[in-house]
């Protein structure tokens, strides 16, 4: 009995987090005798700790990011291959789903509507307007919920948080370049031909790459703070699909009613930055849209006044002698702009709340 006891009130503890009543204060005293008599924080600044989620410098941020460059690819590449598995024509769903928008939208606007009336060879004109446009919506759309779907990666791993939405991003990259195949495709059997103007469309969509990674970068803080902000983003996108050119043409809508009538906000239209890449990459690829882009002749009122003709029509192509709202020389200025305007806005948003996230 006396042994039991003895081994009871020897200091240890007689069971996980439990100990022996009587012992609290001696070993309480050592526990205080070997804390510092600083503040706990000076003491961790002065042996070079810092806490494990604190928000590193730009820079220090930046050379993080570089480092798991590997890493940000293979899982981009992971989830791309892994996205539709389990769908019976797998990866081919990454063509067929803007495709059959493009049916969708050509039956609609295109011959319903009529909205085709003036547009050199508009199949191809809406074949690049969708997958263009798609390209910027769906990498929106899938950012915006990327931190709260990764909750779990994040809390047990440290890494740069940017790399979750910059690897959704090159996602919707690799799926752009099948999409590309498919629409170089398309426009050739359309009768477009190959000429040294293509090469244009490679920093056309290195531009909307990094206009996409910045908002993308926006868009993840605000679907990470905001539960609400999903749900309405997808809303948006779509008011932005119909006012940027996608179904009609943004550069001759000057020359209808509605355009003479509201000259700024047509300018307005023409410069925002889904028209701007969407109007850089069907220049690049058609030359039915080069032909006929508004500036592309000397004004010429008498001719313009013609538009749209038919394809018999000797000015079928009368809109290139209209007045350009905005000077198709200016567009690559303003691309450049967009993109280089939504990297650095969109990084130090996203940065700023870099200790933030993860705490659900």
């Amino acid at each position: 009995m006396s042994d039991d006891k003895s081994a009871r009130t020897d200091g240890r503890l007689s069971a996980p987090g439990m100990l022996q009543q009587g012992q609290g204060v001696a070993i309480g005293s050592v526990l205080t005798a070997d804390l510092p008599a600083a503040p706990l924080a000076d003491y961790a600044r002065l042996h070079g700790l810092r806490p494990s989620a604190a928000r590193p410098s730009v820079p220090a941020y930046l050379r993080q990011l570089w480092r798991r460059w590997s890493f940000i690819m293979a899982f981009a590449t992971a989830r791309n291959i892994a996205m539709y598995t389990e769908a019976r024509l797998g990866q081919l769903w990454q063509v067929l789903t803007p495709l059959l928008n493009v049916a969708v939208y050509w039956l609609i606007f295109g011959i319903i509507l009529n909205t085709s009336r003036g547009i050199p060879d508009f199949i191809s004109f809406l074949v690049v307007g969708v997958f263009v446009f798609n390209y910027t919506q769906r990498a929106f759309i899938s950012t915006s919920t990327v931190i709260t779907d990764s909750l779990p990666l994040i809390r047990a791993l440290q890494f740069p948080r940017a790399a979750l939405p910059l690897a959704y991003v090159i996602i919707e990259l690799q799926q752009m370049f099948l999409s590309m195949a498919v629409l170089v495709v398309i426009i050739l059997v359309q009768g477009e031909p190959l000429t040294w103007y293509w090469l244009l469309a490679i920093p056309a969509l290195m531009l909307q790459t990094f206009f996409n990674v910045g908002v993308g970068l926006f868009v993840a803080r605000l679907g990470s703070t905001v539960n609400d902000f999903s749900q309405l983003l997808p809303f948006l996108l779509r008011t932005w699909m119909y006012v940027s050119g996608v179904l009609f043409s943004v550069l001759t809508l000057s020359q209808s009613a509605f355009g003479k009538a509201h000259t700024e906000l047509v300018a307005l239209l023409q410069v925002n930055p889904a028209a701007i890449y969407i109007t850089l990459m069907r220049n690049s690829l058609l030359l039915s849209q080069r032909l006929s882009a508004p500036g592309n002749k000397p004004e010429n009122a008498r001719i313009c006044a013609e538009w749209p003709g038919t394809k018999a029509h000797p000015h079928y192509y009368a809109s290139a002698y209209c007045h350009a709202v905005i000077n198709p020389d200016h567009l690559w200025y303003y691309a450049i702009g967009w993109a280089v305007a939504a990297i650095i806005i969109g990084f130090f948003f996203f940065w700023r709340a870099e200790a933030k996230y993860g705490r659900g």
